[in-house]
C-alpha cells in the first residue's frame, strides 16, 4: 500500500473512532442519586434509552403482575408520551422494551428485595414476590430524568444508566402516620399522602382515625361518632369523616402500592370527640363540650362501666371487619387523668377484643406498663424505659422518637407550621441517628421498624402537609430501608439536594433547607422559602 493511501485509511478510521466514541455516551449508575440507597450498585458503562417503540412485558399472565406493569406505564405515560402497551410474555422480550419477571433469588431478596439489571438493549426487574417488583419500580423511576415525573409531555430523550442492582430492606416495618382527627383530610389528599411516602419504598401508612376534635369514621353501631364527633376539628372549622366505603377506597389504594393501613382508635385517653357523642361512655353519663384546641391529657373513657368494652367491641369489630392488615392501633397514650390501677386492665381488655377480633395490637410505648401479649408492638415515641418493659415482655417495637421522626415538628425557629415541645428537627436531626443503637439495651432485633408520624395541629391543608414531610421523609425511609454501613449525611445530603427538580416535577411543596446544596436540572440552586 502506497504512503497516501495508508494515510486515508488511517484518517476515515480515526474518524470513525472519534464518531462512534462520541456516539457511545459513557455512564456510571453508581452515581445516580437514589434514595433509599440500595444495598448493592454496580455499573457497565452505557445506557439503556426507552422509545416510542417500548413496551412493558410481564412473564405469565398474573393480574398482580399486569398490574404492577400498568402502574408502572402509568408514571412513564404522561411525560414521555409513549404508548408503553403492557403485555404477557413466556420469554424475555426484543431489545428496547422493559421485562417484569417473577423469578428472583428468594434466599438473597426476601420478600421485598429486587434485582433491577439494566443492559443497552432491556431492562429486566426481577424479585421473589410482587412487592420487591413494586419497589424495584420506584428505583427504576429514580434512575429517568426527574421530568418523568411530571404529568405534561416533555422532550426526551429518556435515558438510563446500565448495569445492576441489588436492594432488600434492613427493616420489615416502613412507615409513616397520618393523624386526620385534629384536622381534617380528604379521600383524594390520602391517597396523594401514600403516593409519596410510596415513592420512597414505605410500606405502613398509619392512619390516626380518632382524637380529641374529630372522630374520622363512621361506625354503623354509633352513628353519633360520625355525626357529632366528626363534626369539627382544631380551630372549630367544618371537618368531616369517612365512611366505610370511603375507607375501603383507602385501603384498597394502599394494598395497590404494597401499603398496609394501620388504623388507629386511641384509647382510653384522646377520647373527647366520642365522650361528646355518647354521653353513657362517661363516668358521670353527661356529654362533653365538643373540642377544639391542642391541649392533651384531659379526657378518658369512663374503665369502670361494662358498656365502654361494648362500645370497644362495637367500633374495633366494624373497622377490623374492613381492614385486611394484621395490625390494630390501640393509641394508649396521654392518657392523664386515667388513673394507673384503671389503665393497666383497660389496656388488657383492649388487647383482648383486638386479638378477639383478629389483629394484632399496636401501641404508643405506654402500653407497655400493662400486661402485654408478647405479639403485641409497643411504639417508642417518648420513653425508651417503656420500649424495654415492652422487650422484657417478649414485645417488638416501632421506633417513632419525636426529636428524630415526628414531622409535625418545626424545622428550626423561624418555620411558622408545626411545633417544637420535642425539639426543633432539621434535615440533619432527622437522618443521623441509628435505630439499633439508639436505647440502651434494645437492639435491632427488638425492632419490627421505624415510623414517622405527622400530628396535625398546625396542618391545614395538602400543601402543608407536603412542606412539613418534605424533605424529612425521604431520609427517614432510608433509615428504615438501607444499612447503617451505607448511610452518610455528607453522600446524603449531595443525593438528597438533586432530588430538587424531582420534587418540582411531582409538584411537592417541599421545604428547601439551606442545609442541602438544592441542584435543579438547570443547576440553579434553590434558595429557602
Amino acid at each position: 500500500m502506497r504512503n497516501t493511501d495508508f494515510r486515508i485509511v488511517a484518517f476515515i478510521a480515526a474518524l470513525f473512532f472519534k464518531f462512534s466514541c462520541a456516539e457511545k455516551e459513557i455512564t456510571d449508575l453508581t452515581k445516580e442519586s437514589l434514595i433509599p440507597i440500595p444495598v448493592s450498585v454496580t455499573a457497565t458503562g452505557s445506557s439503556f434509552e426507552l422509545n416510542e417503540n417500548s413496551a412493558i412485558y410481564i412473564s405469565g399472565d398474573s393480574e398482580e403482575l399486569i398490574g404492577i406493569g400498568e402502574y408502572l406505564a402509568d408514571i412513564l405515560r404522561p411525560s414521555t408520551g409513549y404508548n408503553l402497551p403492557v403485555n404477557s410474555t413466556s420469554q424475555a422480550p426484543s431489545s428496547g422494551n422493559i421485562y417484569i419477571n417473577l423469578e428472583g433469588d428468594e434466599v438473597l431478596l426476601g420478600n421485598e428485595g429486587y434485582d433491577l439489571t439494566i443492559t443497552e438493549d432491556l431492562i429486566t426487574l426481577s424479585a421473589d414476590q410482587p412487592a420487591g417488583l413494586f419497589y424495584a419500580v420506584q428505583t427504576l423511576r429514580q434512575l429517568l430524568p426527574a421530568k418523568v415525573e411530571n404529568n405534561g409531555k416533555q422532550e426526551g430523550p429518556w435515558k438510563i444508566s446500565t448495569g445492576n442492582i441489588i436492594d432488600y430492606p434492613n427493616y420489615t416495618y416502613r412507615g409513616s402516620m397520618l393523624d386526620v382527627g385534629r384536622h381534617f383530610f380528604g379521600v383524594e389528599d390520602v391517597k396523594r399522602y401514600i403516593d409519596l411516602i410510596a415513592a420512597f419504598k414505605m410500606n405502613v401508612f398509619h392512619l390516626g382515625l380518632t382524637n380529641d376534635q374529630g372522630w374520622r369514621i363512621e361506625i354503623k353501631s354509633w352513628p353519633k361518632l360520625a355525626e357529632i364527633g366528626g363534626s369539627t376539628e382544631v380551630g372549630g372549622g367544618e371537618a368531616g369523616f369517612y365512611t366505610q366505603e370511603d375507607y375501603k377506597e383507602i385501603v384498597q389504594y394502599a394494598a395497590e402500592r404494597y401499603i398496609t393501613v394501620v388504623p388507629e382508635f386511641d384509647m382510653p385517653g384522646h377520647t373527647n370527640a366520642a365522650l361528646a357523642s355518647y354521653p353513657e361512655l362517661n363516668c358521670d353519663g353527661k356529654a362533653r363540650d365538643l373540642y377544639t384546641g391542642i391541649e392533651v391529657g384531659f379526657s378518658t373513657l369512663c374503665t369502670d362501666k361494662e358498656i365502654t368494652y361494648e362500645f370497644l367491641d362495637d367500633v374495633i369489630g366494624e373497622i377490623a371487619a374492613i381492614t385486611p392488615g394484621p395490625y390494630f392501633h390501640i393509641g394508649g397514650d396521654e392518657s392523664h387523668v386515667t388513673p394507673m390501677e384503671d389503665y393497666k386492665p383497660f389496656i388488657a381488655r383492649a388487647e383482648e377484643i383486638v386479638h378477639k377480633h383478629g389483629k394484632s395490637v399496636i401501641g404508643w410505648d405506654e402500653i407497655a406498663h400493662a400486661e402485654l401479649d408478647p405479639g403485641s408492638i409497643a411504639q417508642v415515641w417518648a420513653r425508651a424505659e417503656n420500649g424495654k418493659m415492652a422487650v422484657d415482655q417478649g414485645c417488638k417495637l416501632i421506633l417513632s422518637p419525636a426529636n428524630k421522626t415526628y414531622l409535625d415538628m418545626q424545622y428550626d425557629s423561624t418555620t411558622q407550621l408545626g411545633l417544637h415541645w420535642a425539639a426543633y428537627v432539621e434535615i440533619d436531626s432527622s437522618y443521623i441517628w441509628d435505630p439499633a443503637k439508639l436505647y440502651p439495651g434494645i437492639g435491632k432485633e427488638n425492632i419490627l421498624g421505624i415510623e414517622a408520624p405527622l400530628w396535625t395541629e398546625t396542618i391545614t391543608n395538602m400543601e402543608e402537609i407536603e412542606y412539613m414531610v418534605f424533605p424529612r421523609l425521604p431520609g427517614i425511609a432510608e433509615i428504615a430501608w438501607s444499612p447503617a454501613s451505607l448511610r452518610d449525611w455528607e453522600t446524603y445530603k449531595v443525593r438528597l439536594g438533586k432530588f430538587a427538580s424531582r420534587f418540582d416535577n411531582m409538584d411537592i411543596n417541599y421545604y428547601a433547607s439551606k442545609q442541602i446544596p438544592w441542584v435543579t436540572d438547570s443547576d440553579s440552586l434553590k434558595t429557602s422559602n
